[in-house]
């Protein structure tokens, strides 16, 4: 792994020249509004101050010159720690599948769930949604505490906390208050620090780093899924619940040691306060609007398949339980490695290039493969989509400091997770109240024609409708990421084929 990573050791004045290492593709033409233009110098700043060095009447900004070595052993334990942070946070949140199927089964614990996948499925992706909507108040905590080990300890104790007390859940309320509140929030805390902070500790490697860190998202799940359903059948809900807690709490306190802030040039105020919010210049251009509404797409369309992967399984192919919970499995470590081969492919072709293709082909996927799937193009699906949705969901920190620049990073990075964390919310909960009530095991059953006065629809049908819904919001998030790759291309003053 060392020997694919580039130590660097960077001062000030070297700052441009790192950042832009394709100058062809890296190029910055600051537009303002009053029509004038110039260029902006780029360079790597603390994650922590994202904003442009820019003067005005209300604060005088002075910059920062700090040379800070990087070695190869902290670079490696840093993608350790990552891959480590990755693997239990969406780890966890890609195996929620395994916890609906019980929740919205006969042998449920929480009775008032049973059949209830529209809101047994919010409970998931409310988690989701605040693991990745809390960046917009995580970064500038990032930014203005000494100790980022702080934050990642306190979102390890509430995350763990929150799994816990869900093993005591009765009702789904309790559900909500647990699973999704504390675990989201706790997440969050754990989830941004290292994922902030990486992409400033490498450059030319910075896809196959990301993509390395984000893979353990796969491996997360093709470990926890089968962990996860042995100890739910053979210890039940609430111990399973318990052990995955702690089993949490042990793994993070040493992740969140080993990750420390690098001191970077930076921009601050004169009372010595760094700058968070996102830059309103920024915020106007097209490249944003659509990256946003792209974001929300994709997010919305991208959980779809992992949540309702088992249910289909159970419930319209016939298989056990434990045959899910392998499926899933298989998405996830195939979805792992997609996301290694397509950081190092991007660094190769260019990383938005590649994000296009991933979501596009993802969309397809789920039309051509999952509608009205039986058993054999059903396996077919998990593989596919589990190689094809890498891509995006690797890419995008990656292209957020090519696009913007890497002074922008964290304040355009928090927005556009806050809006992803909304994506995800309306996501699978509508594909919920589009699959309806009905009991596990229910016969599928042939439709009756509305002229034959039918009013049923049979499951088969109700996740057709499901797999339209997801490839519909799949695709237009790829023509929105394939209009940003144009914005861009316009805003920098030239196509260019890598980019």
């Amino acid at each position: 792994m060392a020997s694919d990573i580039e130590a660097e050791n960077i001062s000030l004045h070297e700052l441009p020249a790192v950042h832009n290492e394709n100058a062809d593709t890296i190029q910055v033409n600051a537009r303002r509004r009053e029509g004038t233009a110039h260029s902006e110098e780029l360079a790597y700043f603390d994650p922590a101050l994202p904003t442009s060095p820019r003067r005005d009447d209300s604060a005088m900004l002075h910059e920062q010159q700090t040379t800070v070595p990087v070695t190869r052993a902290y670079q490696t334990l840093l993608l350790a720690a990552g891959f480590g942070m990755i693997f239990q946070v969406i780890g966890i949140n890609s195996i929620y599948g395994i916890f609906q199927e019980y929740y919205t089964s006969d042998a449920s614990n929480i009775t008032d769930a049973q059949g209830q996948d529209a809101l047994v499925s919010l409970v998931g992706t409310v988690g989701t949604c605040l693991t990745w909507s809390g960046s917009i108040f995580v970064n500038p905590l990032i930014a203005r505490t000494k100790h980022i080990q702080i934050v990642m300890l306190s979102g390890v104790l509430i995350m763990s906390l929150g799994i816990v007390l869900a093993s005591f859940s009765t009702k789904l309320w309790h559900l909500f208050l647990t699973q999704a509140l504390m675990y989201g929030i706790g997440s969050s805390l754990f989830y941004f620090p290292i994922l902030s902070l990486t992409p400033t500790y490498f450059d030319r490697h910075r896809g196959f780093a990301l993509g390395l860190v984000l893979s353990g998202a796969g491996i997360g799940g093709l470990v926890l899924s089968p962990v996860m359903h042995t100890l739910i059948t053979r210890l039940g809900i609430r111990w399973a619940l318990r052990v995955l807690g702690l089993w949490n709490m042990l793994v993070g306190i040493p992740i969140s040691l080993v990750v420390k802030r690098r001191p970077l040039a930076g921009v601050v105020d004169g009372s010595g306060r760094v700058r968070t919010r996102l830059d309103m210049g920024v915020a106007k251009r097209g490249t944003f609007v659509w990256q946003a509404l792209g974001a929300f797409l994709q997010a919305g369309g991208n959980v779809v398949p992992t949540y309702f992967l088992t249910t289909y399984s159970v419930s319209v192919l016939s298989y056990s339980s434990a045959t899910g919970s392998l499926l899933l499995a298989i998405n996830n470590v195939v979805n792992s490695v997609a996301r290694v081969s397509m950081g190092v492919l991007a660094d190769k072709v260019g990383r938005q290039n590649t994000m296009i293709v991933s979501v596009i082909l993802s969309g397809i996927s789920v039309f051509a493969l999952w509608y009205d799937a039986a058993r054999s193009r059903f396996l077919a699906f998990v593989v596919f989509y589990g190689i094809l949705a890498g891509g995006y969901n690797a890419l995008l920190p990656t292209t957020i400091a090519e696009v913007y620049g890497v002074q922008h990073y964290t304040s355009v990075n928090a927005s556009i997770y806050f809006i992803r964390g909304m994506g995800a919310l309306f996501g699978a909960p509508l594909a919920g109240v589009i699959l309806g009530h009905h009991q596990r095991g229910t016969p599928i059953v042939p439709s009756l024609r509305p002229s034959l006065g039918g009013t049923r629809m049979n499951l088969q049908e109700s996740y057709n409708r499901i797999a339209v819904y997801d490839g519909v919001l799949l695709l237009a998030a790829g023509a929105c990421v394939a209009y940003v790759r144009w914005e861009d291309a316009k805003y920098k003053g030239g196509w260019v084929w890598k980019a």
